[in-house]
């Protein structure tokens, strides 16, 4: 593995130990947040769609991950579709992040922070 990417031991035993990279942790978070009812993409205009065709690195864009003792922080800026209720759509995000971190990795999460960097107005047809 390269040194230059953050890498977080998550196991270590006889078999031998597993390391997750700071960016895998990212796009976890990015996926789960993206899936939420209400959000419209990641602040700075990366979706789902985009994801597929520029690849999984772009989904972390609006993602701030910080860990400590293998405890995660996350900072999420996203951009929410209009009419939706900002409180009802951050606690989503918050609950999705959280769940899909420590499910995925082990890790257990502090705190999942959202910040609504836009509002988007449906596009007319």
């Amino acid at each position: 593995m390269a040194e230059d990417r953050k890498a977080y031991m998550i196991k270590d035993d006889n078999l031998g130990e597993v390391r997750i990279a700071d960016e895998v942790i990212a796009i976890i978070a990015g996926l789960a947040a993206t899936e939420a009812e209400g959000v419209s993409s990641m602040a700075g205009n990366i979706t789902n769609e985009l994801v597929s065709k520029l690849g999984m690195k772009n989904l972390s864009k609006g993602i701030k991950i910080e860990i400590k003792e293998n405890v995660v922080r996350v900072d999420v800026a996203l951009n929410i579709r209009f009419g939706y209720a900002i409180p009802e759509v951050s606690t989503k995000v918050q609950e999705r992040v959280k769940s899909a971190i420590e499910n995925m990795t082990g890790l257990e999460v502090s705190s999942v922070n959202v910040r609504i960097a836009s509002v988007e107005m449906e596009k007319q047809k």
